[in-house]
């Protein structure tokens, strides 16, 4: 048994200060709150910081150093050590289904030799999302018209790996698609991902499971329907659909994300809706001149220019949202962490609770990360 002692626990809606929390030897917390036996325990003193659930990123390419395609163990380590105890490696529609292939085998290997522990699956940014929008989206091999012939070799190979498929909605044959790909794994989700579908074409793709909008207000479509006035579209349809949680990627300066808006999508979607995510990536394509980007250290470009994802590990997102829409701890706990397990199922994580895995972080007022624990373990 280990006992994590003087520690304020962050609870989605309060914090217990100088608390306790108690861990046993599977990893799974027993106990916690303020009187708590600890017994012949372990003990470990937090020393004051604040204890919360392990985050859990989604979405996300890399470490900011390594791809996950390319060295799954050491971008899996890095984000671990600094607190992500679930992660959903994504792979992108720029490479074609040979690539993409052999992109989740080198995955696969590396969670079956059990050197990246906290890779739960897939998130696939690929293959069928509108070819107007994204980073690289010169090289998208995947312009042609939906055909089985073109993506069964990839459900047949690693479906059972994905949790989460993203989509354009107004792609013909996009429902064929969802099919298969619920027919290989019916416990996928799917997410609106660059697109330019209207309301009524999100709408029709949710009875098949499209509950997510990847990186929201990034690379979606604007209809104006009549001139001169507004039209609604992909976001507009997030917000109105309850069911439906935002992804929102949070940089220091409010490039991907403008501060007010971030305020407005906390305010419409709730603070059960929101989940945070890195979108981290390896580009290394120019950072365009003038003062827009001025200060900016913390996103990637491509080789033409455009914003490619992020550099932030998902705490630094954390630390972002409070800054940007004075959200508590509380808070981004829970668009870092219980929103996510939330949003993919995961019943055995996201929130300090009884019955629950010990995956923890402990951090300081400004969610800087001082220690992690996976499984009950103490990694850092």
């Amino acid at each position: 048994m280990k006992a994590i002692v003087n520690t304020n626990i962050v609870m989605p809606d309060h914090l217990i200060l100088d608390g306790k929390i108690l861990i046993d030897d599977n990893g799974m917390i027993v106990d916690f709150g303020k009187k708590v036996d600890v017994g012949s325990a372990e003990i470990i003193d937090a020393k004051g910081l604040y204890t919360g659930p392990g985050l859990i990123d989604i979405h996300t390419h890399s470490d900011a150093i390594h791809w996950f395609y390319d060295d799954p163990t050491s971008a899996a380590k890095n984000v671990l050590e600094n607190g992500v105890t679930t992660v959903l490696p994504t792979l992108y529609f720029a490479d074609n289904a040979e690539r993409l292939i052999k992109q989740a085998k080198t995955i696969r290997d590396a969670v079956d030799s059990g050197s990246a522990p906290n890779i739960y699956g897939l998130y696939m940014e690929a293959p069928y999302m509108n070819p107007k929008y994204g980073a690289d989206r010169e090289n998208n091999p995947w312009t042609a018209d939906i055909n089985p012939d073109d993506y069964m070799p990839i459900l047949d190979s690693f479906a059972d790996m994905v949790r989460v498929w993203g989509i354009a909605p107004e792609r013909e044959n996009i429902e064929m698609f969802a099919k298969d790909a619920l027919k290989a794994n019916p416990n996928v989700i799917f997410t609106v991902a660059h697109s330019e579908a209207d309301p009524y074409q999100i709408a029709k793709m949710m009875p098949y499971g499209l509950k997510l909008a990847t990186h929201h207000t990034n690379a979606t479509g604007t209809l104006n329907k009549y001139p001169e006035c507004r039209g609604v579209c992909v976001d507009e349809a997030v917000w109105y659909n309850d069911d439906i949680y935002a992804e929102l990627i949070c940089d220091k300066v409010g490039i991907h994300v403008d501060p007010y808006m971030l305020r407005l999508v906390k305010k419409i979607k709730g603070d059960d809706r929101v989940i945070l995510i890195s979108d981290a990536c390896v580009w290394d394509g120019p950072k365009p001149e003038g003062d827009l980007y001025e200060g900016v250290d913390d996103i990637n470009f491509d080789f033409a220019g455009e914003i490619a994802g992020s550099k932030i590990m998902l705490a630094n997102a954390c630390r972002n949202m409070m800054c940007h829409t004075g959200s508590s701890l509380c808070q981004v706990f829970k668009y870092a962490s219980r929103n996510p397990a939330k949003v993919l199922s995961l019943s055995d994580r996201g929130e300090i609770a009884i019955g629950k895995r010990a995956d923890l972080i402990m951090v300081d007022d400004l969610f800087s990360v001082k220690h992690v624990f996976l499984g009950g373990e103490q990694i850092n």
